[in-house]
């Protein structure tokens, strides 16, 4: 099984790639990226995150499992709210950030099906930050630059932890 890639692996500043063909190799990953995000206490987790650059996102946000394929946003309300956030990908980090209250989202079910979900509050939430992932965004890259300037020591941990654990 795959494991969490965390910052500052190259692979999470990606724009993932569009699925085309939905087979067994993607639903298979669909069930790994669950499996994974369980082990990992999470409620959301993107493709990238374990290594893997195509747009597919899992989320269970107390509303049961649900995979979708190639999400996008296709409207967002004008009305914003701020929360901290935690990444999978930047283990002990939380910032505030900001984000719309609602969206719709369209994309695929694992059948190929197309679905188009209103989501708002938490569930919102948890969508645009896993989209994010797809387009090689992270929770710090929305955060306030004073934010930003209180997790820089975090972040330069998780690099030299980075730097040691890759080959050579």
């Amino acid at each position: 099984m795959r494991s969490i890639h965390t910052y500052p692996h190259p692979v999470l500043r990606r724009n993932a790639a569009r699925v085309e063909e939905i087979d067994s190799e993607v639903r298979s990953l669909i069930d790994e990226m669950a499996e994974i995000m369980y082990l990992d206490d999470g409620i959301g987790l993107a493709a990238p995150q374990i290594g893997v650059s195509r747009r597919i996102i899992v989320v269970d946000a107390g509303e049961g499992l649900r995979g979708v394929i190639n999400p996008e946003i296709i409207e967002q309300n004008d009305e914003f709210e701020s929360m901290e956030e935690g990444c999978l990908s930047l283990p002990g980090i939380r910032v505030p950030v900001s984000r719309p209250r609602t969206i719709r989202v369209h994309g695929q079910d694992v059948s190929g099906e197309a679905v188009v979900l209103d989501l708002e509050g938490l569930m919102a939430r948890v969508y645009q930050h896993e989209i994010d992932h797809l387009d090689g965004v992270l929770i710090i890259d929305r955060a306030s630059s004073i934010q930003r300037t209180l997790v820089r020591g975090k972040l330069r941990e998780l690099e030299k932890t980075s730097r040691s654990r890759l080959p050579g």
